[in-house]
């Protein structure tokens, strides 16, 4: 969909929040807390961003997006060319870092890893769950959205350069079996929390990730083949290329993003066969599963995989 920015407004330091609507008014698509968009910013470049405004409003769609000078350019297309009244091309929402039932929560968020956290803080307060908010970040002012949730007694904020790094053993070193949960930030929180949480029940854990795990796409490659169940075509996956790569070079229309197994965008169901998962997407408890598998990245354990393509 083409949907219209409305507002870009300055919300910490290197944080822009965007505000998307449709340009006829029109309702936009419903969506769930932990949900993303992709932003199509040129024909090479497209991003994904969690939502974090209010799912309950249907007249807009809201992204916050930090400026990252080392990045790959999107974040730089952001704060330096898009401008309010442009149209953007916006694929989703889509979820996968959806909020599950829980006695308790347990929100850690790093930088701007806070976006896909706040509406499910709201959506936790409005059905009386007890949670409880460790943020941090570089500096307090670097910290988007920290005013309005400075006053909220289960929120505790800790830039850096004033407290050091989060105290993750004091909130994670005792197993709670009624407790999930929820984390996303840079690459060393994400490896940290999943460290101390080793010892919690499996599936307490659920974390977003803005890069791929460490190692996720390494491993052996060979030749596999892939079924296409709609058209029964049989093609040859050789060591060298994804499937992503063989279906599009085959004709077939796949929706796909980041092309590192981060997004989820190329998800896939599984008819047949075992997938080799190295996205950084899937739950240990989803690849066990093995429905369905993110083919730029993910390879085939068995000679054979049936698609549903």
């Amino acid at each position: 969909m083409k949907l219209l920015l409305d507002d870009k407004e300055p919300i910490a330091d290197g944080v822009v929040l965007l505000t998307l609507r449709h340009p006829d008014g029109d309702p936009l698509p419903d969506w769930t807390p932990g949900a993303h968009v992709d932003l199509v910013l040129a024909d090479d470049l497209v991003r994904q961003y969690s939502l974090c405004g209010d799912p309950d409003d249907t007249s807009i769609l809201q992204v916050a997006v930090l400026r990252e000078p080392d990045g790959r350019g999107g974040s730089r297309h952001v704060h330096d060319v898009l401008a309010v009244g442009q149209q953007i091309e916006v694929r989703g929402p889509r979820n996968h870092f959806e909020l599950v039932e829980a006695k308790r929560y347990l929100f850690i968020a790093g930088g701007i890893g806070i976006t896909p956290i706040l509406p499910m803080i709201a959506q936790v307060e409005t059905t009386g769950h007890d949670w409880r908010l460790l943020y941090g970040g570089r500096t307090r002012s670097s910290m988007a959205f920290r005013d309005e949730l400075e006053h909220l007694g289960q929120v505790e904020i800790r830039p850096e350069d004033e407290h050091g790094l989060l105290d993750l053993r004091a909130v994670l070193g005792e197993p709670d079996e009624d407790t999930a949960v929820y984390c996303c930030g840079p690459e060393g929180l994400l490896t940290a929390v999943e460290q101390h949480c080793a010892n919690w029940r499996e599936g307490a854990l659920h974390v977003e990730r803005f890069a791929p795990k460490a190692g996720a796409a390494q491993g052996p490659r060979h030749d596999f083949e892939i079924e296409l169940s709609q058209t029964g075509a049989v093609l040859r996956v050789p060591a060298g290329q994804s499937v992503l790569e063989v279906v599009e070079r085959a004709g077939v229309s796949v929706l796909s993003s980041c092309q590192e197994g981060t997004c989820g965008t190329c998800e896939t169901t599984v008819l047949a066969g075992t997938p080799d998962h190295r996205d950084s997407v899937l739950t240990d408890q989803e690849r066990a599963v093995g429905d369905a598998m993110m083919i730029c990245v993910s390879r085939s354990l068995s000679p054979r995989l049936v698609l549903d393509l």
